[in-house]
């Protein structure tokens, strides 16, 4: 096919999210190992009237055609809160492309041309908006399922990724645990803890006040985090509508908060991996989707811890071995074959370390890349 016959077309946010949306179907067709996202949930992530991020934000999304064939998708964003940190850093996301290296550069091309007429001077990740949503570039763990809420891409992204220019700048870790008695070494560490810090209770969220529990979990997260390779903080709408996103996933009672004294210091969620019910739904909840759920919902059998995190203050406490033994404690009773604890970043060698005296191991890599729009 020649240059000529491929077209890169801006489209309008949410108008045109339905087929943006649409163009990853046959993009994914035939990988046993894609899982594909609620469209509902997505078209309500990418309308500028519900997600609170694009009041910080400027999004400008793109499709690529073939005549009237969708061959992929882009969104360029400047998240003004990355700005505050990292000036000149834009960012893109979204980026799916049918195996052809003209389609996914002339999306790109579009993409940073946006981002350099706003200034930019880099180009960063993938990112879906920003390092706060879905995030990085799965280039090594193609042969699996990803657990609930984190992404899967084409094996062959990652070459065309390098063919466009773009180096790997930092990469995040996704560690498999086994089943098993909670790890003496965990015991005796969270003994210890408690030993020592009296004053220390942990407890479950509590279902009837979720929206308390989101905020307390936003004050951890934007203080804990802060330091954090590529970290921008949450706004409370944007931590909010998060909350909303995931209060289906949720399972209160894999949900730990510590206290010392009336103050929460630190926080653990894990959610129950529901990628086996979602999968089967291919994106749609109605006319049959329900039926995979309920028929499906006895299949769930391991879980994701998503974030475990404490304040920077209270960090030297050890808190986070009280609240691995709580979390692996309801893993157990629930009968989990296992538990996948990510994203962690490569260069967070106290969390890697915590989680390889647990025994985990490494079984999918995410990749953050970046280029130069010099």
């Amino acid at each position: 096919m020649s240059a000529a016959e491929l077209t890169i077309v801006p489209i309008e946010l949410p108008r045109d999210a339905g087929r943006f949306i649409a163009a990853w179907w046959p993009i994914y067709r035939g990988d046993p190992h894609w899982v594909p996202p609620l469209i509902s949930e997505r078209k309500a992530f990418l309308d500028p009237g519900k997600n609170p991020f694009f009041r910080a934000a400027k999004v400008q999304c793109f499709m690529a055609y073939r005549g009237r064939t969708p061959l992929g998708t882009i969104a360029a964003t400047v998240d003004a809160e990355l700005q505050l940190r990292e000036p000149g850093v834009g960012l893109f996301g979204f980026f799916e492309f049918v195996d052809e290296l003209e389609v996914a550069r002339a999306l790109f091309v579009a993409a940073t041309t946006w981002l350099r007429e706003q200034g930019m001077t880099r180009a960063r990740g993938p990112f879906n908006f920003n390092q706060n949503h879905d995030f990085g570039l799965l280039v090594d763990g193609f042969d699996v399922d990803p657990s609930v809420a984190n992404s899967h891409n084409r094996d062959y992204y990652p070459g065309h990724y390098e063919a466009l220019g773009l180096d790997g700048v930092m990469d995040w870790y996704a560690y498999w645990l086994e089943p098993g008695p909670v790890p003496p070494l965990i015991e005796r560490l969270a003994r210890r803890v408690t030993s020592r810090t009296p004053e220390l209770r942990i407890e479950t969220m509590d279902a009837a006040d979720y929206d308390r529990g989101v905020q307390l979990f936003r004050e951890i997260f934007n203080d804990a985090w802060d330091h954090n390779w590529g970290h921008v903080p949450m706004s409370e709408a944007e931590f909010a509508f998060l909350g909303q996103r995931l209060k289906p996933l949720l399972d209160p009672r894999l949900c730990f908060y510590a206290y010392i004294g009336d103050e929460c210091v630190a926080a653990s969620i894990a959610l129950p991996d529901s990628n086996p019910v979602t999968k089967p739904m291919n994106g749609r909840i109605f006319p049959f989707g329900w039926w995979h759920a309920w028929r499906g919902a006895s299949r769930i059998n391991a879980m994701r811890v998503l974030v475990l995190g404490v304040k920077r203050q209270y960090q030297h406490l050890g808190l986070g071995a009280p609240l691995y033994m709580r979390t692996w404690e309801e893993a157990l009773r629930r009968g989990y074959r296992g538990a996948d604890a990510s994203l962690v970043l490569a260069n967070n060698r106290r969390m890697r370390g915590a989680l390889e005296k647990l025994g985990g191991r490494i079984y999918m890599t995410y990749r953050a890349y970046e280029r130069s729009l010099d």
